[in-house]
This record gives structure tokens, C-alpha cells and sequence, in this order.
């Protein structure tokens, strides 16, 4: 038995499914994934939780997958955060310098001189993320810490969400007896995992699509400068696919999933699909170009509006590295060609990075959120485990791939 084992945990409660990953910090500072548990999500709408007894038995279910793999107790998490609650600000502080040189409690008294502003009452501040520093007339100085100066002055980018959504995530993570580490917001848990410091640097939008929101992280700098949440997203592609080809949506999920294509001119109109009908009608077939055609003009919908999103922040002529699809529903073929004609910039498709193990399932847009958080976790931590006790090492050692096996076999 080992009391206090060098583990991490991620909860990733979304919209379509929960997932939860356990990592374990090797000596180097690197992250070995250990146990993974993925569960559909049933009591979540647009990101934020409409049902909490369906939203505690989809976590559980996760967690104890998660345990059973990594074979240990989890008794804390980091948790995911998304919905269109969510909105956030560019603010700045100045203080003076107390002894001539930049210490620990500068940095804090200017921190809290940018956080004065007024929110509403139902709205709290998530995150306080730095941008960067300026000392007298020394501007863009990332870390001022032990610089001479009088004035200090901090720009920093605020995100806040909906007091009572939180409270709601927190009170269906507690209900499942775990602590909660951090609430942090998904998209920046994203950019963890799927981008690279140099598109940070030169200028970058992230999107990532889930199934009720579509999530937007702006960076130019090397530090995140806008977020923006959409509620459209997978569901409302599913929806339609139920709609206009009138079948139960378990199974417009299925055929979205199996054979949708974002942009109907890569569609071969001689590839028939076959479409359950609803109740005891019969089942009809239907051409991939005629499912492309219902599926590209919500593609080309969420596009333009995350493009008026780029417009509206300022940032659109910063962004020189284009535009970073990730998510679950970005992974949709032809979803990065149409991408491009919108937006007339290069895009790419990401897959999270920054980990190792179990690089067959977890290296897929899906887990971007997920992956994220376990990163974004042992950052904050400073590499300090989570509470994880560890159950019998030798025994999650020796039947870690038989329960990868089991897990994969009953996901896919």
C-alpha cells in the first residue's frame, strides 16, 4: 500500500460524455496515463448540468472505470467548466513598488488591483490569467519577479462564469464523494493539450467543438487574450440529421458519427446510407451527398459565427498561425476544408499531445478537454500530486493491459 502516490486526476463533464483520466507524474515531470473511464453524459444541456442525479450516476460510472483501470481510490478531481454563462475581459492593475525591487507580494497586490471590477452579482471569476507586466516604461515583461522599478502595472485577462453553474458542477462531483481541485474553463484546459508554443506566440484560435458548445481560446503573445463560448455545436448537427431524415436521433448520432461529411462536394453520390424510420416504419436508403447536404449548411452556420466571434474580439488580423479545430465534433471529414473556405486561413485538426500511454485511444480530438486538465492540473500544482491512494501497484502493473482490452472492447 502507498499512502500518497505522485497521481493527478481529470474530470471532464461534458455535454455528450464524461470522462475521467488518471495520470501519473513520472521524476522528469512527465505524465503517464494510468486509468481512463468514459461514460455518456445524460444530465448536461449547452455544458451546464439540467439534472443532477443523471449527471452523479454518469461520474461515477466514469471514476469507477477510471479506478478500476488505474487500480487506485480517487479522492479529488480537476474539473471542466463550459456553457454560455461563461464570458470574459481584458482588465489591468497598477500598484507602486514597495522596495524599489519586484517581490512575491507586488505581484499579488497587483493581481488584486486588476481584478477590481465590477461583475454581476451572479457571476464569479474563474480565472485570473496574466498577460503581461510592464515596469515603469519596460513593457511586455513576462516575469517581472526581482526587476527594479517603481511602478508595476499588470494586464491580465478575467473569465467568469454563472455562480450557480459552478455550484452545480461542484455539488454533483461532492455527491460522488470526490473533492474538487479546480474548476477551470475547457477551452483553456484544451489549449494545454493541442497547442504548440509557437502558435501561442504568433497568434491562434482555438475552437474547440464539443457536443452542446463550441469553445473559443484566443492567444497572441504567448498569452490568451480572448474566450468565447457558442452553444452550437454536435447536438444541433444531430438534430438535424433527425429532423430532416426523420429517424430517432440514437440513431442520427450513428450515421453522423459513421457516415456525415461536412462539405457535400467530397461526398460520393453513389454511397448509399441506410436510415432507420421512426416507430415500425421501414428503413430507406439515402445517398452520403444528400446527408452532406443537410450536415455542411450547420458547418457553415457555427463557421461564420465563430468567425464574427474572431471579428468581434479585434484579434482576426493577429492570428497568423490560423485556426485549431479540436473536439469531438471537428473530427468530422471535410470539417477542415470548409473551415478554410470560411475563414480564408489555414486551419488544422488537433489531437492532444503532452502525455504517454494509451496513445491508440486518447490520441483523438475527443479527449482534448480531458488531456488538458490532467495538464493543466499538474501545472497548477506545481507538481504536487491529487489525493489518489494506490490500491496494489504490482496488481495495476501486471492487469493494466487486460483492463485497457475490456475498457476498449465495451467503448468501440
Amino acid at each position: 500500500m502507498v499512502a500518497n502516490s505522485n497521481m493527478i486526476v481529470a474530470l471532464d463533464i461534458g455535454t455528450s460524455k464524461v470522462v475521467c483520466l488518471v495520470g501519473e507524474v513520472n521524476v522528469d515531470n512527465t505524465i503517464d496515463i494510468v486509468g481512463i473511464g468514459s461514460h455518456p453524459s445524460r444530465g448536461l444541456k449547452k455544458g451546464v448540468v439540467v439534472n443532477i442525479e443523471s449527471t452523479v450516476s454518469s461520474i461515477q460510472r466514469a471514476v469507477e472505470e477510471a479506478e478500476l483501470m488505474a487500480g487506485c481510490k480517487i479522492h479529488s478531481v480537476a474539473v471542466g467548466i463550459a456553457g454560455s454563462h461563461i464570458s470574459s475581459l481584458n482588465s489591468h492593475g497598477i500598484v507602486a513598488v514597495r522596495e524599489g525591487e519586484v517581490t512575491e507580494f507586488d505581484l499579488e497586490r497587483v493581481i488584486d488591483a486588476a481584478r477590481a471590477v465590477a461583475i454581476p452579482a451572479d457571476q464569479k471569476i474563474l480565472h485570473i490569467l496574466p498577460q503581461e507586466y510592464e515596469i515603469d516604461s519596460s513593457e511586455g515583461i513576462r516575469e517581472p519577479l526581482g526587476m527594479s522599478g517603481v511602478r508595476l502595472e499588470a494586464k491580465v485577462h478575467l473569465v467568469t462564469g454563472s455562480v450557480n453553474a459552478a455550484q452545480n458542477i461542484e455539488k454533483c462531483v461532492r455527491r460522488c464523494g470526490l473533492d474538487v481541485d479546480n474548476i477551470v474553463l475547457e477551452q483553456l484546459a484544451s489549449s494545454y493539450s493541442v497547442l504548440t508554443e509557437d502558435e501561442k506566440e504568433l497568434g491562434v484560435c482555438m475552437v474547440d467543438i464539443g457536443g452542446g458548445t463550441s469553445d473559443i481560446a484566443i492567444f497572441t503573445g504567448g498569452s490568451i487574450r480572448h474566450t468565447a463560448v457558442i452553444p452550437i455545436a454536435g447536438d444541433q448537427v444531430t438534430n438535424d440529421i433527425a429532423m430532416a431524415l426523420r429517424t430517432p436521433m440514437q440513431h442520427a448520432e450513428d450515421i453522423k458519427i459513421k457516415y456525415a461529411c461536412a462539405l457535400a462536394q467530397l461526398a460520393a453520390p453513389d454511397e448509399m446510407v441506410n436510415v432507420p424510420g421512426v416507430g415500425d416504419r421501414p428503413a430507406r436508403t439515402l445517398s452520403r451527398q444528400s446527408l452532406a447536404e443537410v450536415v455542411e449548411p450547420r458547418y457553415e452556420e457555427l463557421f461564420n459565427m465563430i468567425q464574427t466571434e474572431l471579428r468581434r474580439s479585434g484579434f482576426e488580423e493577429l492570428v497568423a498561425a490560423g485556426i485549431v479545430l479540436t473536439g469531438g465534433t471537428s473530427k468530422m471529414e471535410g470539417a477542415v476544408e470548409l473551415a478554410e473556405e470560411v475563414f480564408h486561413m489555414p486551419v488544422r485538426l488537433a489531437s492532444p499531445q503532452g502525455t504517454r500511454g494509451m496513445d491508440d485511444i486518447l490520441g483523438n480530438p475527443v479527449y482534448a478537454t480531458s488531456m488538458g486538465l490532467l495538464q493543466y492540473a499538474h501545472d497548477d500544482q506545481g507538481g504536487e500530486p491529487a489525493q489518489v491512494v494506490e490500491v496494489d501497484v504490482i496488481e495495476r502493473q501486471a492487469s493494466m493491459l487486460n483492463k485497457m482490452k475490456t475498457w476498449f472492447q465495451g467503448n468501440f
